[in-house]
């Protein structure tokens, strides 16, 4: 019974230290580079939002030629991710007509994003943030959000 008690103790204490690690400004920094090296190799502009387990905008790059309203979807798709705990591409089809989320978006008076863009990160199964990329098509915006998904969690 101890021994199970300190097992998960320390298990809290690693995944803690992973997390501090995985957001520090190095590996935010990191990731956002990486993404825009990739937006410019598909010659999209882009902006890219990261943010915490709570919603909090840790970091946010608008490139310079991403159109404007990227600049308010991004965090919104980030922010979607992380409250129904799913990729906002996956959300589309939960708030169609048809469908049992059906309002939602308007219930949640316009903070909810329901196209690709948008992803929880997960750290062995727990959500510990989201990252929502907006300014090119859906499909650019997915693949570059997985893109900074995959850099953030790789560390450095």
């Amino acid at each position: 019974m101890e021994d199970n008690l300190i097992e998960e103790i320390i298990a809290k204490g690693l995944h803690e230290i992973q997390t501090d690690k995985l957001f520090s400004k190095e590996n935010l920094f990191r990731t956002i580079n990486l993404t825009e090296q990739m937006a410019q190799k598909i010659h999209v502009s882009v902006t890219i939002c990261i943010t915490d387990r709570a919603g909090t905008v840790l970091i946010s790059y608008h490139m310079q030629e991403a159109n404007l309203v990227s600049v308010t979807l991004a965090p919104k798709k980030a922010l979607s991710a992380l409250m129904m705990k799913s990729q906002t591409k996956d959300l589309n089809k939960e708030t169609n007509p048809q469908a049992s989320l059906y309002n939602m978006e308007t219930m949640m008076d316009g903070r909810l994003v329901t196209f690709a863009g948008g992803i929880p990160i997960k750290l062995e199964e727990k959500i510990i943030g989201a990252i929502g990329v907006s300014g090119g098509l859906v499909e650019e915006d997915q693949m570059l959000c997985e893109t900074a998904v995959a850099a953030f969690l790789k560390g450095e």
